[in-house]
């Protein structure tokens, strides 16, 4: 990048599991978080939006910190920057705000250095620096994302547009994945597992095949953390019941919580969001859609 350059880094949030779908699905949604990024002479990250009014100002930053390690990786130094952050992205809600960051390092890398590494590759370091691809990989393609990570790498599939409206239902408090990680067991008995699978296989078939009353059944047959996170969530059991009730697919906690997506079929999000309103008066109901496109990356000229 040169001096009278600036970048600017688009990521969309995301939501995972979509109930039995733990640790592996991932759906970008058309929330954001957008990085402007200058040369300067030393990193600084200055926030632009309430969401993100908390973020490390310096090297101590989430997206800092990946770009360093995927610089790294390639025995590469950035470049000092000072970078305004802007994110509509609810912090700790369970929309992929993480994810997101870590996406922006690598991306924010990738640009500075010149790598040109394939959205493969930056799969796979977005994977191993979050441990699971699902959020990362909606945030990193768009659309709906299907992975799976194993010491022989990270395997995705991507699918640009799931054909769903979508309905937040985000509670005022938070709820750190690792707290919600901590209600899991240990282990699952093998029985119980294999179902669990099979719950999960349902799910995506429905999902592609458009049979949202199967996909639904499957959100609410979850075996993995959806009944061991309940307690952690109110609004869940409540979404679960009113979803039926007013005729939608079927809801879901937005990865680790406290943020429940409610699914619709297309044409139907609006009325949804507006029945919903009423039962929910502490929180904030957002009609969300599906973000195809992933991550991006623009070099345009400072103005003089």
């Amino acid at each position: 990048m040169k001096e009278d350059e600036m970048l600017k880094i688009v990521v969309p949030g995301s939501t995972a599991n979509l109930g039995p779908g733990f640790d592996s699905i991932g759906l970008a949604v058309n929330r954001y978080l957008t990085l402007d990024v200058r040369l300067a002479d030393a990193w600084s990250f200055a926030p632009k939006t309430a969401e993100v009014s908390g973020i490390p100002r310096g090297t101590d930053n989430l997206v800092y910190q990946v770009a360093a390690e995927t610089a790294d990786v390639y025995g590469r130094r950035l470049p000092s920057c000072a970078v305004d952050v802007y994110s509509d992205i609810p912090f700790t809600r369970g929309l992929g705000s993480s994810a997101a960051a870590v996406v922006a390092g690598i991306e924010l890398a990738d640009a500075l250095l010149g790598l040109q590494l394939p959205r493969e590759q930056k799969m796979e370091l977005a994977t191993r620096y979050e441990g699971h691809p699902d959020n990362v990989g909606a945030s990193l393609y768009g659309g709906l994302v299907i992975g799976c990570c194993r010491e022989a790498g990270v395997d995705v599939v991507h699918i640009p547009q799931l054909d769903v409206e979508l309905v937040a239902i985000i509670p005022e408090y938070e709820l750190e994945t690792k707290k919600a990680r901590g209600q899991l067991p240990e282990q699952w008995p093998r029985e119980r597992a294999v179902e669990a699978s099979a719950v999960s296989n349902v799910l995506v078939a429905a999902l592609l095949t458009k049979n949202w009353e199967l996909a639904g059944r499957m959100m609410a047959a979850d075996l993995f953390h959806q009944p061991y996170r309940r307690q952690l969530v109110p609004e869940l059991e409540r979404a679960e019941a009113l979803a039926l009730e007013y005729g939608a697919i079927g809801a879901a906690l937005s990865g680790a919580g406290p943020t429940v997506l409610v699914f619709a079929e297309p044409g139907q999000g609006e009325r949804l969001a507006r029945r919903l309103r009423p039962h929910f008066p502490m929180c904030e109901i957002a009609r969300l859609s599906v973000e195809p496109r992933g991550s991006r990356v623009y070099k345009l000229a400072l103005e003089a």
